[in-house]
């Protein structure tokens, strides 16, 4: 297997195999993976593009029974420090979003046994009716609402109907990590199987509403369980018509947790974004991580990545160790000193549409050129 054969099947818009990306992880360069990232991109995004949301994550909820080795937010029913919040306090830390000019909010908490698929509806429904005109959001994680479901003994189905009918619009793809059962027996058995988890999703898509795919690295997960996410991901993206808005990876944080170890280095993130952007080619949108990354997040544009948030909070993460800065204007001046001009967009609208951008072979080799150089 050559490099140029696979660089001709890039540039011809074909299809790359999983043996051929495994190649190019593990025999390109930096700059040949920016490269084949980059002409990917463009078939979506002129190569000057990119754009961002300011965001919270708002932690309803420490309380779970998970028990994932790897989370350093979890706190189990019993134990000190647990905490549910109330409306009145959902809304304090909507209102500090607000403040830093943010436009959504997503939502994020742990597997409460106590909580049905009901509960979630009525708080959402009632933060939806505060902040209308203000505010969009990201309703729980498809983790959670897999969850949930079962505590309420319904369907995937059943669940999805009774959040659709409440108001709600997206759920994130959350939870996802590493879409490997071998990674998941060792680190969250009490989780899901894969499997499960697309059924999941996919009542979701089918209610009317609208999710996102995730991804999680640096863990001890092997290459072939990484590359078992990506192949099972494109191919529920196929299944759905491209049915996922967006991908977006990021780095495990290793610290105040059972599991522990070393946060991998941003080349290897970098790398592996790149990784992402070439096969996932039925996804428009590959988002890079500021949350994990900070500012050298934004280095993920020249890797494939064409959008970012800028997070306000997300105790999940820094609990873990994660650091948040709310200096916006420095981590933009980032993309810029890299050459691209940074948008600020509103919820959800991002690009969506299916059909690559037309452009010759040509055309597309310069615009990767002027991007990298």
């Amino acid at each position: 297997m050559e490099i140029s054969n696979i660089k001709n099947k890039i540039l011809g818009n074909n299809r790359i195999s999983r043996k051929e990306i495994q190649f190019l992880w593990e025999h390109a360069d930096d700059k040949t993976l920016q490269e084949f990232a980059q002409v990917t991109r463009s078939r979506f995004h002129d190569p000057d593009e990119c754009t961002y949301l300011i965001m919270a994550i708002v932690n309803y909820t420490n309380i779970c029974v998970a028990k994932c080795d790897y989370c350093s937010f979890y706190r189990l029913p019993h134990q000190d420090g647990t905490y549910l919040l109330s409306f009145e306090q959902v809304s304090e830390k909507i209102d500090s979003l607000i403040g830093y000019g943010g436009r959504l909010v997503g939502f994020n908490g742990g597997f409460h046994p106590k909580l049905r698929i009901t509960d979630y509806a009525k708080l959402f429904s009632q933060i939806r009716t505060r902040y209308a005109d203000r505010l969009d959001f990201y309703e729980m994680t498809v983790a959670e609402f897999m969850f949930s479901c079962k505590v309420s003994k319904l369907t995937y189905a059943e669940g999805a109907r009774i959040l659709k009918e409440s108001g709600t619009g997206w759920v994130t793809g959350g939870g996802a990590e590493v879409l490997d059962d071998a990674f998941r027996f060792r680190h969250s058995p009490g989780k899901y199987k894969v499997e499960d988890y697309f059924d999941g999703q996919k009542a979701i898509l089918d209610a009317g509403m609208g999710s996102t795919a995730t991804m999680v690295i640096g863990f001890d997960e092997t290459l072939e369980e990484r590359l078992n996410h990506l192949e099972r991901l494109r191919d529920f993206q196929d299944e759905t018509n491209g049915g996922l808005a967006s991908f977006l990876c990021w780095t495990y944080k290793p610290w105040n947790n059972e599991l522990g170890g070393n946060e991998i280095e941003t080349g290897e993130y970098l790398r592996w974004l790149a990784i992402c952007r070439i096969y996932l080619d039925n996804f428009v949108n590959i988002r890079t991580s500021v949350l994990t990354k900070n500012e050298d997040a934004l280095d993920g544009l020249l890797f494939g990545a064409n959008d970012f948030d800028l997070p306000t909070e997300d105790e999940v993460t820094q609990k873990a160790g994660a650091t948040i800065s709310i200096e916006f204007e420095k981590i933009l001046q980032r993309a810029r000193s890299l050459g691209f001009e940074p948008r600020k967009r509103e919820p959800f609208a991002i690009n969506t549409s299916k059909q690559p951008a037309i452009r010759t072979i040509d055309q597309t080799i310069s615009a990767t050129q002027v991007t990298l150089n």
